[in-house]
């Protein structure tokens, strides 16, 4: 063989190793390679549906304490972290002209007082007067009929007695003004009072306060606060849930808290509530977590909270990572002649432990799908790696 001769098959070898690498290449880790799948098998088995959701810690029972109406911070008493009695005194407030008011007011309903014993007396006088003209008129209307005095005589006592009795009504209806002066002139007083009394600010119930928000001299408007408590007893955590997984959440499930300043603790609650009204905007629903011994936690510190629902009877369940959904099918994908294909199920509870009910379409043993090191299609052939 010549040496050109021996130089083309050198080459047309080594054309036909490099292809044959290219080939294999193609069918073991190019796009004609199989897709490297692990599978998982459906067993029987008792889940407990958990719900996660982020919240805060709060107080159910919190109390703003300030004025009904604008003005000075004449004194405050307490401090932040101060326990505090029902009914005792925290804060109040300059009276500024209240006091000098009040005792004008009070001035006022005794004049008021005065002048209805003034009426009353009117009125016994305007009696009097009406008592012995009607006496007269009577007297004097017997007397003409006998001739003893005249008929002009007669009118002019029954005009006598006539205009008495309109004194004696206006007497009446003064009176009446008196005694409706003094009712007024008492609610004045007692409204003034009432201002007054609102100037001391005092503790609802039992609690503790938690901010002081104004100093003496300090003006604040009606409503503000100027100490803020709250009950310690009545502290809980607020947290969101995804709409998708609220439903079955009801008062009394069993719930733990974990605090961002103790992430390593768990603390045991209850759903004390759930609240009818939904964030759109967020798609969430808030539910309240409470605890038969409030511990010790700040408001406003962030929280992690876990529901339990009851455990359920055996049920077939998969790895939640099993489950997939194509268009608006779900379902999971199978290995069939080291083919990938395609089952749709239907699924029930999922737990935070990444296992999900299937209701139908796998039978306990089934394999499916868990883990493909590319995305599946139809038909797509597969590789299995290791069973869980």
């Amino acid at each position: 063989m010549s040496r050109m001769n021996r130089k083309f098959l050198a080459g047309v070898m080594g054309i036909g190793v490099l292809a044959a690498a290219m080939l294999w290449l193609a069918f073991n880790r190019g796009p004609l390679a199989p897709v490297q799948v692990q599978l998982a098998v459906a067993k029987e088995s008792e889940l407990t549906a958990g719900v996660f959701g982020i919240g805060a810690v709060e107080a159910r029972h919190a109390y703003a304490i300030g004025p009904t109406q604008a003005g000075r911070v004449l004194r405050v008493l307490v401090d932040h972290g101060d326990s505090v009695k029902a009914g005792q005194l925290l804060a109040e407030m300059e009276p500024v002209d209240l006091e000098q008011r009040l005792s004008s007011a009070g001035a006022g309903r005794q004049r008021a007082q005065q002048a209805v014993l003034i009426a009353e007396a009117q009125v016994r006088e305007a009696e009097s007067r009406h008592k012995v003209a009607s006496t007269n008129a009577a007297r004097y209307r017997e007397l003409v009929q006998k001739n003893f005095v005249s008929r002009e005589a007669v009118e002019v006592r029954n005009n006598e007695a006539s205009v008495t009795l309109a004194g004696l009504e206006a007497a009446q209806a003064a009176l009446h003004v008196a005694r409706r002066d003094v009712d007024r002139a008492g609610l004045d007083r007692k409204a003034i009072a009432s201002q007054l009394a609102n100037l001391k600010l005092i503790a609802p119930v039992d609690g503790l306060v938690v901010a002081r928000e104004a100093e003496p001299g300090s003006t604040v408007v009606a409503g503000q606060a100027v100490v803020r408590m709250i009950n310690p007893h009545s502290v809980w955590v607020r947290a969101r849930i995804d709409q998708s997984r609220a439903a079955g959440l009801v008062q009394g499930l069993f719930a733990e808290v974990v605090l961002r300043s103790s992430q390593s603790k768990k603390l045991s609650g209850r759903v004390a509530r759930v609240e009818i009204q939904s964030d759109a905007v967020t798609e969430e629903r808030v539910v309240t977590i409470s605890f038969a011994a409030p511990p010790q936690m700040s408001l406003g510190e962030l929280a992690e909270v876990t529901i339990h629902r009851e455990k359920s009877a055996r049920v077939l369940a998969v790895p939640s990572a099993a489950v997939k959904r194509i268009g608006d099918q779900q379902g999971v994908w199978q290995t069939k002649d080291g083919k990938a294909r395609f089952r749709k199920v239907k699924t029930g509870m999922q737990t935070l432990d990444g296992m999900t009910e299937v209701t139908d379409g796998l039978a306990a043993g089934d394999s499916v799908i868990v883990y493909s090191s590319a995305q599946l299609r139809e038909g797509v052939k597969v590789e299995i790696g290791k069973t869980s």
